[in-house]
């Protein structure tokens, strides 16, 4: 099914700034399963503790292996954990905690108190404050809310399905996280459940819960049903 597939979702992978992680790639969850080899073939199995970074706050914590390339701004108190891949030109704003085997691409941005965790990037993808992301591919210039989380795990611990046209597919591991196509938006508060496979293009306003496939294109609005009663006036201390 062409909505399993990675170019369904990604469009421009050649200009990604560690593209050779799709080498070889059909699916999505291929790709976060080659992560951590693409890390220790581009570091050549050796110590790499390259920082060009721009900028680097006051109590940051950067432990492991790691490359981070020019122009990159690291707020204070921020934590990276390798290893990890950082782009140029990067923003990660103050408290932001990044996991070991992230790959963050050019001109992307990671909001305050926000964390990552074994996740792609791709280039010029924004994360706002507050947020999760976990085993999870951002397309360009995707952009997650504050608050949003891609949740990464059922709670009995069982492999994730991906669910399209009725038919189930086991990604083969029990953390994974969701698919974000290029240019598409997720709002405040947004919940993807694993295996949330979501097309390029599409916006998900705030406050939703989304699960399964979600095509290409699409506008999802939450229900604005609510009850109104009235209230006694009580002065509080």
């Amino acid at each position: 099914m062409e909505e399993l597939k990675l170019d369904y979702y990604f469009k421009d992978i050649q200009s990604f700034a560690f593209k050779e992680v799709f080498d070889d790639c059909i699916y999505p969850w291929e790709a976060l399963n080659n992560i951590n080899d693409y890390i220790k073939r581009f570091m050549n199995n050796k110590e790499m503790k390259i920082n060009k970074a721009t900028e680097i706050g006051e109590f940051c914590s950067i432990t492991g292996n790691y490359f981070i390339d020019e122009g990159t701004k690291i707020h204070s108190n921020v934590t990276i954990q390798g290893p990890v891949l950082i782009g140029k030109n990067v923003e990660i704003q103050s408290g932001a905690l990044i996991r070991p085997g992230t790959i963050i691409g050019d001109n992307a941005c990671i909001g305050h108190s926000s964390e990552v965790k074994h996740a792609i990037l791709q280039n010029k993808s924004k994360v706002a404050s507050l947020a999760f992301v976990g085993d999870s591919i951002l397309g360009k210039s995707a952009r997650i809310g504050s608050g949003t989380i891609l949740a990464n795990r059922r709670f009995d611990q069982k492999n994730i399905n991906i669910k399209i046209e009725g038919k189930k597919i086991d990604t083969g591991s029990d953390f994974f996280g969701s698919i974000i196509g290029d240019n598409t938006r997720l709002g405040a508060n947004v919940a993807s459940l694993p295996g949330a496979f979501i097309g390029p293009y599409t916006w998900i306003l705030p406050g939703l819960q989304v699960r399964g496939f979600i095509p290409a294109e699409k506008r999802l609005f939450p229900k604005t049903e609510y009850t109104i009663t009235d209230n006694e006036k009580v002065e509080l201390k």
